[in-house]
């Protein structure tokens, strides 16, 4: 990144990207910076049935991203293919500098966060991450009251403070969540990791809070609405944005998360879109009201895709 392109980069106060001919980084609250479009191993990568079989399918997916030109890749222990991302890394012979790899804890019962980090990075073989996660603190975790959050995050602290995780933070936290960990923290969590799309924006003030605190936000699942939940009262606009920019709707889902500050993550096994999301998205940008005509529009339906067993039913938190 050039000095003009850096004294230029949007942090978590949720200022539009500047308009360039790339997609540009975020600036985090540590210094340190993160691609605003990310390729995920979540969804369709997820590994199902028995675990310890290496996929070379998900090997080949990610390879196909990276040579695409994705260099943010998010990762999990959940997903089950740590392993795969570290081969598809490996196999690219694309410079580790280059690239930003994060990966997430799930935080089990009876084991140090510690060991989990451990096991990650030797699932990965690398020696460091861009960014690590404590992910899902809900009711019957291991994280479900605020002295565990406290003490977890103290071992998040002591990982940052190692190197081996440059940046820490957070994934499907509510601001109650936050609060607890931030009343204590010597590393602030510099983002949280949420399902977010125009059917679930959760409650008005969630995404001013994260800004608040200076906590930036990253969207898995953003295209829910042309994925999962087609038919509903977004369908319109995106068509017509689409049409006016010459892209397509898919462009628009994901820029109308760019622009609002929020990292975007996506997946895809199809070299073309993925390359297309790359050289299309640099191209155009929303304008506000053009964000704010999707965001009304999409809360005219309620669609919440993952932790549903978490929420009742309706609750857009």
């Amino acid at each position: 990144m050039n000095s003009i392109e850096a004294s230029h980069a949007p942090d978590a106060s949720g200022a539009t990207p500047k308009q360039l001919d790339h997609i540009p980084n975020l600036r985090l609250s540590d210094g340190n910076e993160i691609p605003f479009l990310g390729y995920g191993l979540g969804t369709a990568n997820f590994k199902r049935g028995d675990k310890s079989k290496f996929n070379e399918d998900v090997v080949a997916a990610t390879v196909t991203a990276l040579k695409a030109g994705y260099t943010h890749l998010d990762g999990a222990e959940a997903y089950g293919n740590e392993k795969e991302l570290g081969t598809a890394i490996q196999t690219s012979g694309i410079p580790r500098s280059t690239l930003f790899i994060t990966t997430k804890t799930s935080c089990r019962q009876g084991e140090t966060i510690q060991q989990a980090f451990d096991r990650s990075l030797s699932n990965l073989s690398l020696d460091y991450v861009d960014l690590y996660l404590i992910h899902s603190p809900f009711f019957g975790s291991p994280l479900s009251s605020p002295e565990a959050l406290q003490s977890a995050w103290a071992e998040m602290e002591a990982i940052k403070d190692s190197g081996r995780a440059k940046s820490i933070g957070v994934s499907n936290f509510l601001p109650h969540h936050l609060e607890s960990i931030l009343s204590t923290a010597k590393h602030p969590p510099v983002i949280n990791q949420v399902e977010y799309h125009p059917y679930l924006q959760h409650e008005d003030d969630f995404v001013d809070f994260h800004r608040r605190h200076n906590i930036a936000l990253a969207a898995y699942a953003p295209l829910t609405p042309i994925t999962k939940a087609p038919g509903g009262p977004v369908d319109q606009v995106y068509e017509r944005l689409a049409n006016k920019y010459g892209v397509g709707e898919g462009e628009v889902g994901l820029r109308w998360v760019l622009d609002q500050g929020i990292v975007a993550l996506t997946t895809s096994k199809r070299e073309e879109r993925l390359k297309g999301w790359l050289s299309k998205l640099p191209k155009f940008k929303l304008t506000p009201r053009e964000v704010k005509e999707i965001s009304e529009a999409g809360k005219g339906r309620h669609y919440r895709g993952f932790w549903n067993n978490r929420f009742e039913e309706g609750e857009r938190r």
